[in-house]
């Protein structure tokens, strides 16, 4: 119990220090800056892999699966790699919603920062209540992987824009408070009249928040197939929400330029899947696992690159090979410019 205490403890120091000092007086947050917390959290991340090591080896924390230290580092590291590359998707959908609302650059991390405290309390009830019915229902895991499946199918498949007013929980605020047309600083609720008003900003909130939930039920799933662990699915979840923000400003501007990432996503949700379909038939070892989702996202980059540099090369006026000369002979825009639902917009199921 001590542990979990002292790992609540140091996420809500470095949360602290992260809105109450370093980002006090609301702010753009440029890229050099986000290339430099990412960098910060991915860090943190990896030295905490060291404590994993010695609290399964030591017997610090309840290890009822009996893991070694260093079969618990690679089953953190996977899962923290797994949320970390679905992560990917859920930024995409956050880069839209602020489009939407046309959220402005310097209140985008305080919409996140409240984002990620809602995150950590969703997702510890979600992976709390998931690890208690895997082990008592075994069974679930053949469901969990169907699920998986099906998401990596509906991402695939799926090209769906944000309708924050289709949201129901925004339907359902708005016959309690009004909304204010403008955008009250950084504030989330505004008094006008002796009225509680809620501002633009808090209906942003509210929509990245109840798209987390969201994606949860794809990426919560998927490190079960890593681990049922509960210690360990908790930490490489929320280590990767922690990181999330900055991975944030450093991605938003250019994932649309990874046009081949969202197959290597399919591709990760669909490995899986198809591991907790087999969790009970064939071992598959945590090396491999980690080793094919890090193979996975780099070949999706590496694709991605490569295109990019092929369509640069074309000659001003010629028309574009491939899916891309279909889609603007349609008067689609070119990927990566236009409206914010350009490009990759495949969502995952329930988003």
């Amino acid at each position: 119990m001590a542990i979990w205490i002292g790992f609540f403890v140091l996420v809500f120091i470095l949360l602290a220090l992260d809105l109450g000092v370093f980002n006090k007086t609301p702010h753009a947050i440029t890229t050099r800056e986000a290339m430099g917390w990412t960098a910060l959290w991915v860090t943190l991340s990896l030295i905490f892999s060291f404590f994993v090591f010695f609290a399964y080896r030591d017997n610090w924390v309840p290890n009822a699966d009996e893991l070694s230290g260093q079969a618990a580092v690679l089953k953190y590291l996977t899962g923290y790699l797994v949320e970390q590359s679905l992560s990917m998707d859920n930024i995409f959908v956050i880069a839209m919603i602020f489009a939407y609302f046309k959220v402005p650059r310097q209140y985008q991390h305080r919409v996140l920062f409240w984002g990620i405290l809602g995150a950590l309390f969703f997702r510890g009830l979600m992976i709390g209540l998931g690890v208690v019915l895997i082990k008592k229902f075994a069974w679930l895991t053949y469901v969990f992987g169907v699920f998986l499946l099906y998401s990596a199918y509906k991402m695939w498949t799926a090209d769906e824009g944000v309708h924050p007013n289709k949201n129901p929980v925004i339907k359902w605020v708005k016959r309690f408070f009004p909304v204010t047309k403008n955008f009250e600083g950084e504030r989330f609720f505004v008094r006008r009249r002796h009225i509680l008003a809620a501002t633009p900003l808090f209906i942003a909130l509210l929509v990245v928040e109840t798209t987390d939930v969201m994606f949860a039920f794809d990426s919560i799933p998927a490190i079960f197939a890593i681990t049922t662990d509960p210690f360990l699915v908790f930490t490489s979840n929320i280590f990767a929400i922690l990181g999330l923000r900055s991975l944030y400003f450093v991605l938003a501007s250019v994932i649309d330029k990874f046009r081949y990432l969202q197959h290597a996503l399919v591709f990760i949700l669909a490995y899986v899947g198809v591991k907790m379909l087999l969790v009970h038939h064939v071992e598959i070892p945590e090396w491999l696992s980690l080793a094919v989702i890090a193979l996975s996202l780099s070949v999706g980059v590496l694709a991605s690159v490569r295109a990019r540099r092929r369509q640069e090369r074309i000659p001003p006026g010629e028309e574009p090979a491939g899916p891309e000369a279909k889609d603007q002979e349609n008067g689609a825009p070119p990927t990566g410019e236009g409206s914010p639902k350009s490009g990759k917009s495949k969502m995952r199921a329930g988003s």
